[in-house]
């Protein structure tokens, strides 16, 4: 691996690398290179951020065999013609082991790519390598017995979000072009609000979840996390389909775009809108949330300077629907022991066993209170009430957004910035506990998105999730990039520099 790498990394986005290597200013090979050397010299070394659990051996072989075609052709093969990726590692590669998280599962090798991983490699892209989560998605913050501890790249002492910790940590950083996590109550937009990025979580149905181990069939997402609006939508565009293996995904054939989801990125989009500002869910104005506030309200006057009208508004009941809707106690071991089922070569057969043997972090107490849910979540009486609390809290919130005449739900990602390592060694928080709003959309099966709005007085990165109708992802992404280009919140982490 080369220790500098032959082309600037920092801030560059998919169109800019298209635009390079169509001008011959640089090959697919190169990027690769310059991405590999970001990762030696910053990931285990210098700062150590421990994002990235496995490397594609043969990435670099795959970008020459891509410059190759271009050359001879001199057209791209696909949409993501040599654009290297990471991918959370709950989502299952043939190329690479694909671990959970867990150090059980370090040498697992899937026999077939997922769905999402093969969409993206016949559009031509390059899986670079995979990212640190928690065991089995079971956290917000960066604890695995696979790898450790992630770092922020912003701040070294404090935590990058879980559960796609790694992902977070290493986009932030320019280890990728782009990366994939997974959103079952928020593992993509709380890591998002964290690191900076922008962290799309789509209405449940909209891309197949084929070889993705669940924590909740009905509500996990997998979603683009990435510097840029565009690019998260560059992905989706890719990502979104039909998938005979996830029969969720009947959904995408009753609320597929036109065309591509990227014409939804127009100038002055946000003019005419009208954004329900919810005020019961910001931060509290007694501790850390108050930096928070500070941070959104700024953000919302750029808002409102770019045409956008916000309106206060508050949602009733908010912890009595959440804890009503909560359905990882009651389907997650079902979800991921049907899962393992299907592994043959799985080293651990269920939830239940990985308990018992204590081959878990110690810190994941989300994954000890499922690993006592139901055989079936059939059996639990509870499941089927939770069920239709669901349907009464995507309502209520629809008929607000109806009442107020709103075009989408704004308000902190998280209520707080990211905690240090400290704090969450010392158990400041349990899982269930800590004060992120990204629970609603998830619960409520609603798309939603992470966008940068700013930093704290400490420099902390702080992000705003904008939530829209069931299958208006159109909609979300137009919102999205007008809050993007009006509040210009982005910027590159001081501990990973360009070499």
């Amino acid at each position: 691996m080369p220790s500098t790498p032959t082309i600037p990394t920092c801030g560059l986005t998919i169109s800019q690398a298209h635009q390079a290597i169509i001008a011959k200013q640089m090959s697919s090979a190169d990027l690769v290179r310059s991405y590999l050397a970001r990762v030696e010299a910053y990931d285990q070394k210098g700062p150590a951020l421990n994002s990235i659990v496995s490397i594609n051996p043969t990435a670099i072989e795959e970008a020459e065999t891509l410059d190759a075609s271009f050359q001879n052709t001199n057209d791209l093969v696909g949409p993501l013609h040599g654009v290297p990726l990471l991918v959370k590692d709950n989502i299952e590669t043939e190329q690479m082991p694909t671990s959970f998280g867990n150090k059980a599962f370090a040498r697992y090798q899937p026999i077939e790519d997922s769905h999402a991983v093969a969409k993206l490699r016949a559009a031509g892209a390059i899986i670079l390598g995979k990212t640190a989560m928690p065991d089995f998605a079971t956290s917000w913050w960066g604890y695995s017995s696979r790898s450790g501890n992630t770092k922020n790249p912003y701040k070294i002492g404090h935590d990058p979000g879980g559960s796609s910790s790694g992902t977070g940590s290493a986009i932030a950083s320019n280890f990728a072009l782009a990366g994939l996590g997974t959103d079952c109550g928020g593992s993509v937009r709380l890591p998002s609000s964290f690191d900076n990025l922008v962290g799309i979580r789509c209405t449940p149905g909209m891309v197949s979840r084929h070889g993705l181990a669940m924590l909740i069939f009905q509500q996990d997402t997998i979603g683009p996390m990435t510097r840029t609006v565009e690019d998260g939508v560059r992905l989706f565009d890719v990502l979104a389909g039909y998938d005979a293996r996830d029969p969720l995904t009947v959904s995408y054939g009753m609320a597929k775009a036109q065309g591509s989801y990227l014409s939804a990125l127009k100038p002055k989009s946000l003019e005419l809108k009208r954004l329900g500002v919810v005020t019961n869910l910001m931060g509290s104005p007694n501790d850390e949330g108050a930096d928070v506030n500070e941070v959104i309200h700024s953000g919302l006057q750029d808002i409102r300077s770019a045409g956008a009208e916000t309106i206060e508004l508050q949602l009733g009941n908010l912890d009595q629907h959440i804890a009503e809707t909560s359905l990882y106690q009651n389907c997650s071991k079902a979800d991921i022991n049907k899962f393992l089922s299907t592994r043959p070569h799985s080293p651990i057969r269920t939830l239940q066993q990985l308990y018992e043997t204590r081959e878990y972090h110690p810190k994941l107490d989300l994954l000890e209170a499922c690993a006592f849910g139901p055989e079936l979540p059939e059996l639990d009486p509870l499941y089927h009430k939770r069920l239709a609390s669901r349907e009464i809290f995507t309502r209520m919130l629809l008929n607000v957004m109806d009442n107020s005449g709103i075009d989408a739900f704004v308000y902190p990602t998280v209520r707080v910035p990211s905690p240090t390592r400290k704090e969450l060694d010392n158990g400041r928080w349990a899982t269930m506990e800590f004060p992120t709003n990204t629970l609603i959309a998830a619960q409520a099966w609603l798309p939603a998105v992470s966008v940068p709005v700013g930093f704290t007085k400490l420099g902390l990165p702080v992000g705003i999730e904008i939530v829209c109708r069931p299958y208006a992802e159109e909609e979300l992404f137009a919102l999205a990039y007008g809050v993007e280009q009006a509040t210009q919140a982005r910027k590159e982490p001081s501990v990973t520099p360009e070499l």
